[in-house]
């Protein structure tokens, strides 16, 4: 088992990184305080693992939260489902949630966290590589609103994070995948040795060697949690993290939630960030090239846009994002391989260009 520290003064805490860590309920028993335990998942997760986790708190009274599975469910109906339960079963503060599942479970059960009782403590407990590398470490909660996504939420910490590698094992090979975007994405802005080590390791890490992906899974969560120490809710090097965000969030919610999944969307947004970071002319078009070939072609991703959303759609969509500011879009983009910026002065014609490039993107 490999433990990695997200240092935050008081509300620090440690990511479980291994096999067989379910089984392993003495890990949880310093987090899980004196209260009743709800673990909220979801209907996919929760026949394969919620037994299991029921055993991590061994001499708590525990309460089961299912939810539909899927991005299209990420919104206020489900919090307001989960705050129904607590009320109805009168969880009073002691009162400890657990996510069990994937980064949309993750995201909604920090969210209640964070919120029920103007806070209560949480533990992440999640089961997808997108989750496990990214979305279950630094506090980041929230759900969707039609007009923009995770436009509602709070920056709230979990107590601690237990990542199981063995639950990779039930993903299907498109999970994997959308994970793998969110992977590559931290070579690309922080770190160019990763990226390589990725791109040389594509073959293993796609047929989910057990370790490469605990290697995979550490060196993210080694990354973020240097990161989200420097800068917990975002006000500077965290957002290099949200590289391909901006343009895939616009494309999910322009798409319809839960059509493409997050990842998959990511992964287009790595590209067009590529894209227009090569038009600015801040890396050469071998670099572009290369970027996506990394993701098309090492891993299988999707990279081409939807044809269906329009210029006008995105540049609505990505003025309402959360790191606009001041009537412009920021972006985060690539001056090389392992070196991101964020910028908010880029000209418009170069972004339609990217917008409108379709299968050029990067050629």
């Amino acid at each position: 088992m490999i433990t990695v520290d997200v240092e935050l003064g008081e509300r620090s805490y440690p990511i479980f990184i291994g096999q067989n860590l379910l089984n392993k309920a003495e890990l949880l028993a310093p987090y899980i305080g004196k209260g009743r335990v709800v673990i909220v998942s979801n209907d996919v997760v929760a026949p394969l693992y919620m037994n299991k986790a029921r055993q991590l708190f061994p001499l708590q009274d525990v309460t089961q939260i299912v939810l539909p599975d899927g991005e299209a469910h990420k919104d206020l109906d489900a919090i307001s489902h989960i705050y129904s339960i607590l009320l109805a079963g009168k969880f009073d503060r002691n009162t400890l949630l657990v996510a069990l599942g994937g980064g949309v479970v993750g995201d909604i059960t920090g969210f209640a966290a964070a919120t029920y009782l103007r806070g209560i403590n949480f533990i992440q407990v999640p089961t997808t590589l997108l989750a496990q590398v990214d979305s279950s470490v630094g506090g980041k909660t929230g759900v969707n609103h039609p007009l923009g996504k995770n436009m509602i939420g709070a920056f709230y910490q979990p107590r601690c994070v237990l990542a199981d590698t063995d639950v990779l094992s039930t993903l299907p090979q498109r999970e994997v995948k959308a994970g793998l975007a969110e992977v590559l994405k931290y070579g690309l802005v922080y770190d160019a040795k990763f990226f390589d080590w990725l791109a040389a390791n594509s073959r293993g890490i796609g047929e989910s060697d057990s370790v490469l992906l605990s290697q995979t899974i550490r060196t993210c969560c080694e990354i973020k949690a240097e990161v989200v120490a420097k800068d917990e809710k975002e006000s500077g090097v965290r957002a290099l993290l949200n590289l391909g965000h901006t343009f895939g969030h616009a494309i999910e919610t322009a798409s319809g939630y839960g059509n493409w999944l997050h990842g998959e969307t990511v992964a287009m947004g790595l590209v067009m960030a590529a894209d227009l970071s090569r038009r600015l002319g801040w890396i050469d078009i071998e670099v572009a090239r290369r970027i996506r070939a990394v993701l098309e072609e090492n891993f299988g991703m999707p990279v081409l846009p939807p044809a269906d959303v329009s210029v006008e759609q995105y540049l609505d969509l990505m003025l309402s994002d959360k790191k606009a500011e001041s009537g412009k879009i920021r972006f985060v983009l690539l001056k090389a391989i392992g070196e991101g910026v964020v910028d908010g002065d880029i000209e418009l014609s170069l972004l339609e260009s990217t917008l409108t490039a379709g299968e050029n993107l990067c050629k």
